[in-house]
């Protein structure tokens, strides 16, 4: 037999991908149907019901329907000098019972046992090549290692069992690449992958979805199964198979083609004169950062929107609409058919963009600035029929297309008061509700008819002036995009606005989910919506579930709830997930990662097994989701309490001749992070107003899992001499006078000095360059970027930093050390010093917390 001729490997790639990967066991099953929900908005979150029935083969191959519901990654913590261990993160709630989706697909799935074989050789050894036991993909985090098999505890609603999906997240080295059509299932779809059986007399693979004996077409013929390693898609559990639109060869990665991305920048023209001169130091910081080859428009709105021209060299000139109503036919017509260049490369018009933005005046009229005309929404309109072309760019008569991926940055210093989708200036005005309601839903069908130009609306706002987030969000988030608000239009807002241009991946992005057929996925909250059956191939019996992604972009993630259909009598479960998009290069690329989990009957392996931080994270958004506002976020509160109680009554042990429960000691971070979730930003009341707590629960529910982490649970970081940093449990005991103290939460960073270390002129230098150092490192690719503060102990700014730690020194000495050994260290003086400066309040504890549910805090670890 002739030896098969080995497929080419190709190194050089980096693509778009998810945070670091932990794999949990799941039960085998496929996902046939399920219920999506995205926290787009509420029409995405009703499920709808599916079931499909597939009759029973002689293989595990019985594929029954499956509910699915509705459906965001910066950089891992930099090297320190002394070593430190990771914090936990929270997670949210799924249904307690499965709910059926009415998402029919194909009603059977024919698999052939290896005996039935029809290939000449079925006495041939069946090639199965991956490791039995241990999986690790970047892409893909499971909250358990291992799946259970008994239905009755492994679908205990208060723990659940799910994933963290991240399709779009750079690693490096990227998966590899594979230039040519991928090994489909006839019957299912899934695709070849490692843990396929296979005859390697005859090159059939057996799929691990629906058990279908399926061809290679003679590629998988190989003389032994040693011989088979050499096909990628049989040794690696990601791949990427890339198919080139044009005639260049190889493949240009994600990071260099999103650099090519058109941008178009809306400014407010309605703004103070110390907001403006912040917003002009971003915007020429901006500029100068785009590669050459990026091409840039500009806009301008108030009551009117001029859209900027290029075309006359180093002359800025402006075309100019009314913005009290959407931009007529004829207007537009002008503009696309004319001869102005409004999307014009760096390098042809950076002079001009500089004199623009030095150009621009403050706002004259003695106006609140709520009360100021702004006709955003009418700007966005000029800009997206812009991108529509035909004549984005027109030099010398020839027409230009801008291409996909266009991003529409709109940087806005109050609402949309002005023309469509617009609001009254005051509250009190009789029809506000209506008007409201009106506005919401025309943004949003703005925001949908950005999607399909390809572009997307990221909305990042500043200042003192309220947005109305309820008005400006189904824009930002219908597009595909962020809506993000700062302080000022200073440092961190000049760094979004960068990140924001550089952050997307690729377009028409299809992402689709299979199982095993005991697992069920019952929930999906992510940045996307259902797909509906013509946006993508079918095959006889495919029963994935299909999610149509806005953006394919690193700092997103779905989150998967999962439960199994009844007991599982495989020893492994199976999950594949593949996304399907393309670049601004037009390649097509298809990422599929395969993962296998195995199953177990012992609750005490299966608790073992579970990855507490991606756990509390899952628990987190899917707790989140339902917190519309202040009063349901009250609810919520409640909803983790009883959460914790049936965890610990579930899985943890009974105290002898007592009425109290103790935490399983396996899950000894879970509960100290959900609790973390009940009182920080995403429930809590420490952040003072509403619009801001639904910009963070919005921006939760689709960030990646490394930012999702630390938003749930901050990272408590303590200066050390020689620079080193010790990480601790973040409690008010970290706040010793004689230290400097790093806490990231997230969206915010914070650097904490003692007054006792305040006071020493030289260590205090040392220590908060040494912080501010950290705090650099730690975000440095993060999206969005965090606010930094740093205050002294005892400011006014000091309560956001206590604010966000468990206040544990309300709790006797010996339960403060056995959670927070580094007091040990601290000598009675010290001790005393520290008890004294903490001021009385009501807030429990972590330990209080927990009594008050007649708990037992589990052991720390």
């Amino acid at each position: 037999m002739d030896t098969p001729p080995q497929p080419p490997r190709h190194l050089g790639y980096s693509a778009a991908v998810a945070s670091p990967s932990n794999l949990t066991p799941g039960p085998n099953q496929r996902p046939t149907s399920s219920a999506f929900t995205s926290p787009e908005s509420a029409r995405l979150s009703p499920q709808i019901s599916q079931q499909s029935q597939l009759p029973p083969s002689s293989g595990d191959g019985v594929h029954a329907g499956s509910p699915v519901h509705q459906f965001s990654t910066p950089p891992g913590p930099p090297v320190f000098s002394s070593p430190l261990q990771p914090a936990a993160v929270p997670f949210r709630t799924s249904p307690a019972t499965p709910q059926p989706v009415s998402f029919s697909t194909g009603s059977s799935l024919p698999t052939s046992s290896s005996s039935h074989y029809s290939n000449g050789s079925h006495e041939l050894p069946l090639h199965h090549s991956a490791d039995e036991f241990t999986f690790e993909c970047p892409y893909v985090f499971f909250s358990a290692h291992k799946v259970l098999k008994r239905k009755k505890l492994a679908n205990v609603p208060s723990l659940g069992f799910g994933a963290l999906v991240s399709p779009g997240r750079e690693i490096t080295p990227g998966p590899e690449v594979v230039h040519r059509e991928p090994h489909r299932c006839r019957n299912c779809g899934a695709y070849a992958n490692l843990y396929c059986e296979i005859l390697v007399g005859s090159g059939q693979w057996q799929c691990v979805i629906c058990k279908n004996l399926n061809s290679s077409d003679g590629e998988y013929i190989a003389p032994s199964k040693e011989d088979l390693r050499h096909w990628p898609e049989l040794s690696s559990s990601a791949i990427d198979y890339v198919q080139t639109g044009n005639s260049q060869l190889g493949f240009v990665s994600v990071s260099d083609s999103r650099v090519t991305a058109p941008i178009f920048l809306l400014i407010d023209e309605c703004l103070d004169e110390a907001h403006l001169q912040h917003l002009q130091g971003s915007l020429h910081a901006f500029v100068d950062s785009l590669p050459p080859a990026t091409r840039l428009g500009i806009i301008t709105y108030g009551r009117t929107v001029s859209v900027f021209d290029f075309s006359e060299g180093s002359v800025a000139s402006a075309d100019v609409l009314p913005g009290d109503k959407s931009p007529t036919q004829e207007s537009l017509k002008a503009l696309i058919y004319g001869t102005g260049v409004y999307l014009s490369p760096i390098h042809a018009s950076l002079p001009v963009m500089h004199i623009i933005f030095s150009s621009l005046m403050p706002y004259k009229l003695k106006l609140p600035e709520a009360s100021r005309d702004r006709c955003l929404g009418t700007a966005v309109e000029v800009a997206v029929a812009i991108i529509r072309g035909p004549s984005a760019e027109v030099s010398r008569g020839v027409i230009k297309r801008s291409g996909g991926n266009c991003r529409i940055m709109v940087c806005a210093g109050g609402p949309n008061t002005y023309g469509p989708g617009s609001v009254p200036h005051s509250f009190v005005h009789p029809n506000y509700a209506y008007m409201e309601k009106t506005a919401m839903k025309w943004m949003e069908h703005l925001g949908q008819n950005a999607l399909q130009h390809e572009t997307t609306v990221d909305i990042l706002c500043a200042g003192t002036c309220p947005v109305r987030v309820p008005i400006l969000q189904p824009l930002a988030k219908s597009s595909g995009g962020v809506l993000i608000l700062h302080d000022d239009f200073g440092e961190a807002f000049g760094v979004n606005l960068q990140r924001a241009s550089t952050r997307a991946a690729g377009s028409h992005g299809l992402f689709e989910i299979r199982c095993s057929d005991d697992i069920l996925v019952t929930q999906v909250i992510g940045p996307g919506e259902e797909a509906t059956a013509d946006s993508h191939e079918t095959f006889k019996n495919d029963s994935s579930f299909c999610i149509q992604m806005h953006s394919i972009e690193e700092t997103q993630s779905f989150s998967l709830s999962m439960e199994t259909k009844g007991d599982i009598k495989n020893d492994y479960v199976y999950f594949q997930f593949a996304v399907c998009y393309s670049n601004i290069y037009q390649a097509d690329i298809s990422r599929v990662i395969t993962v296998r989990l195995p199953t177990v009957d012992s609750v005490s392996l299966y608790l073992r097994s579970i990855q507490e931080d991606v756990a509390a994270v899952l628990i987190a958004k899917r707790t989140v989701l339902h917190a519309k506002n202040f009063s349901d976020a009250i609810d919520m509160r409640l909803t983790v309490d009883e959460r914790v109680k049936d965890i610990a009554l579930k899985f943890g042990s009974q105290l002898p001749k007592s009425k109290l429960f103790r935490f399983p000691n396996e899950l000894s971070t879970l509960p100290e992070s959900l609790f973390h979730l009940r009182r920080g930003p995403l429930l809590g009341n420490i952040i003072g107003h509403e619009d801001e707590r639904s910009v963070l629960r919005n921006l939760f529910l689709n960030a990646s899992f490394d930012l999702s982490l630390r938003m749930l649970a901050p990272r408590c970081l303590m200066h050390r001499e020689g620079g080193t940093f010790e990480e601790l449990p973040a409690y008010d005991l970290a706040m010793q006078s004689n230290a400097a103290v790093v806490l990231d939460h997230g969206t915010d960073l914070f650097i904490w000095l003692g007054a006792e270390l305040a006071a020493q002129e030289g260590k205090n230098a040392a220590a908060l360059a040494a912080c501010r150092t950290l705090a650099e490192e730690l975000t440095e690719n993060r999206f969005p970027a965090p606010r930094i503060l740093a205050f002294k102990e005892g400011s006014s700014q000091a309560r956001y930093f206590v604010s966000r730690l468990i206040p544990a020194h309300k709790d006797p000495p010996y339960e403060q050390e056995a959670r927070f050994l580094q007091l040990r260290s601290l000598t009675p003086e010290q001790r005393a010093r520290l008890k004294s400066s903490f001021l009385h309040f009501d807030d429990y504890s972590f330990c209080e917390w927990m009594r008050s549910l007649n708990l037992v805090p589990p052991k720390h670890s």
